[in-house]
């Protein structure tokens, strides 16, 4: 089983988006998934409850409140973090995941805040001794703006692995209020926008 912990301490950087898909790729790829969701608004919860029985099916696990055993036979787990997190959930989470993505905004105000957060997950010894690769995705990213020149600018300047850019899409919100995502959806438009997420699934897979 492949883990994959979603987390960054600022909010609304796009966590639940990034894990609700990632959720839905790998279920569409064929593997028992499940998504835990540790923030106490449970938005990626109620996703999973959203979700059509014609979708590839994905188990929600509420994790709001305390962590549990997830069910035997998985063969992907996506944890989406709370924001603000707590050192002692850090090390929790980050002690179950075999890899963790760090979503961050064109925002400098995200740029610090994930500055801080990478800080704090640099000093635990499996992500300082390179046993837990870090990456960082850029998200809600618009072409040729200073902003995201900028969060260019920011990922080449960090240590961990730049997953690329996912563009600024109102289809994210669309398709998340039928529980769906775009790994959902038929046609080749479809197909065009999940060649965004290609770095981040290669880089995931890469870990399996």
């Amino acid at each position: 089983m492949i883990v994959v912990l979603v987390a960054n301490a600022k909010g609304g950087c796009g966590k639940t988006t990034v894990s609700t898909h990632l959720a839905a790729a790998f279920a569409g790829e064929g593997h028992p998934t499940a998504l835990a969701d540790a923030d106490r608004q449970r938005s990626s919860l109620e996703w999973t409850r959203l979700r059509p029985g014609t979708a590839a099916p994905i188990a929600g696990l509420d994790w709001s409140k305390s962590l549990s055993a997830p069910p035997k036979g998985l063969g992907r787990l996506v944890i989406d973090a709370p924001a603000a997190m707590k050192k002692k959930d850090v090390f929790e989470l980050v002690g179950m995941a075999d890899v963790i993505v760090v979503p961050v905004l064109p925002s400098v105000f995200d740029q610090g805040s994930t500055v801080t957060f990478l800080g704090k997950l640099n000093e635990l010894k499996s992500i300082r001794k390179n046993r837990k690769p870090v990456g960082v995705v850029r998200n809600r990213v618009r072409p040729r703006t200073r902003a995201t020149a900028r969060l260019a600018r920011f990922l080449a300047a960090i240590e961990h692995a730049d997953l690329g850019a996912l563009p600024d899409r109102a289809i994210y919100n669309d398709v998340a209020a039928a529980g769906l995502s775009i790994f959902d959806l038929p046609g080749k438009r479809a197909e065009q926008l999940r060649a965004d997420w290609a770095p981040l699934l290669g880089y995931v897979a890469g870990t399996g």
